[in-house]
């Protein structure tokens, strides 16, 4: 049977499609955003500017703007040179997850006169935490080729169970009234990082 369409491999790819399809999301996301804002009954204009620019008039705004940007922020960096190599890396919150749970745990070994490079030792634990998490995924698919989509996929599942564990257990603060958290790390080391009236660090994010 021969159908009326084809489809081909671009010689080359289309710049203008490439410069043009970022700002064409963007808008397709306010105009669907809106609608979905007008089917629930909500002015849309008003709802799209509580989202979009409410934010951004308080410190405060930009404080947790930071702290919900920052995470995004690393895993894309980190999927951007699987992608490059053309591996397919959807594990990359449980990376996360495990490098901020190994520089959580080393942050919380600081004294309250530690100086402030202490937080060289934080930056390196996460970033050999999270490679080593990633690691794992490499190591199963060059060993017993297995898929690294469903790997990746399903260590973020183990992550979750790890830090679960890790707020419950041996990091678990013994004044935090029970809840499965760690200590805070203002009263761990007091380093001069937190950016004042925010939830922020000048590292980004909390």
């Amino acid at each position: 049977m021969n159908f009326p369409i084809a489809i081909y491999n671009r010689e080359r790819p289309n710049r203008f499609l490439a410069a043009v399809s970022p700002i064409l999301a963007v808008i397709l996301t306010l105009a669907l955003g809106g609608a979905i804002f007008a089917m629930v009954g909500k002015e849309p204009l008003y709802s799209l500017y509580v989202f979009c620019v409410e934010p951004l008039l308080t410190l405060r705004g930009w404080g947790e703007l930071g702290v919900k940007m920052t995470p995004l922020i690393l895993c894309a960096l980190g999927l951007v040179v699987c992608y490059r190599a053309n591996i397919w890396n959807i594990g990359a919150e449980g990376q996360l997850i495990i490098g901020a749970l190994c520089g959580g745990y080393v942050a919380l070994q600081a004294s309250p006169d530690q100086s402030g490079l202490f937080m060289i030792w934080v930056i390196l634990a996460s970033i050999v935490g999270g490679a080593l998490y990633a690691g794992i995924t490499a190591w199963l698919r060059d060993k017993c080729n297995a898929n690294e989509i469903l790997v990746s996929l399903m260590l973020v599942y183990v992550a979750e169970l790890l830090l679960s564990w890790a707020v419950q257990s041996p990091l678990r603060d013994p004044q935090g009234l029970g809840f499965p958290q760690s200590p805070m790390f203002e009263t761990a080391a007091t380093l001069p990082i937190m950016i004042p009236g925010t939830r922020m660090h000048w590292g980004g994010g909390l």
